[in-house]
C-alpha cells in the first residue's frame, strides 16, 4: 500500500467520524437540543407515520426553504435508508450555504432497528 494511498484512507475514516452520526449517537445529542437540530428529508407522509424525536420535516421539495437549519447548531439529516442518499445530497446542499450538518449513519430504518423511541404525526414540518 503507498503513503498517499494510507493518507487517503486515514482522511476519509477521520471525514467519516467528524460528518456521520450512529443512532446511538444521535440519541444521545437529541438530549442536549442546544446543540443538535434533527432533520428528517424523507416524504412528509411517511414523516407522519413515524419519525426520531423532536425532529423537523423538510423533504426535497422544501430544501430552498432550508426552513427549520438553525446555523448555530449541528443539523443532523436522515433519510430512509443507508442505501438511500437523499440525506447525503441534503448535507451537501446545505453545507455550501454554511449551516453544519452531520448525516445519521444508516437513516430511518438504522434508527427503529436500534429499537429507539418513534414519534407520530405531523407537528414539526417545515412549511
Amino acid at each position: 500500500m503507498s503513503i498517499t494511498t494510507m493518507r487517503n484512507e486515514v482522511k476519509y475514516f477521520e471525514d467519516k467520524l467528524k460528518y456521520t452520526v450512529g443512532p446511538m449517537e444521535l440519541e444521545e445529542m437529541i438530549k442536549s437540543p442546544e446543540c443538535v437540530r434533527v432533520i428528517d428529508v424523507r416524504e412528509t407522509e411517511d414523516y407522519d407515520k413515524g419519525h426520531v424525536p423532536g425532529s423537523i420535516n423538510l423533504p426535497q421539495d422544501k430544501w430552498d426553504t432550508a426552513e427549520g437549519l438553525d446555523f448555530s447548531k449541528v443539523n443532523v439529516m436522515y433519510c430512509y435508508t443507508q442505501q438511500c442518499h437523499l440525506a447525503t445530497k441534503a448535507c451537501l446542499k446545505f453545507a455550501r450555504k454554511g449551516f453544519k450538518v452531520m448525516e445519521l449513519e444508516g437513516g430511518w430504518a438504522a434508527w427503529k432497528e436500534f429499537g429507539l423511541t418513534v414519534e407520530t404525526g405531523s407537528m414539526r414540518k417545515a412549511a
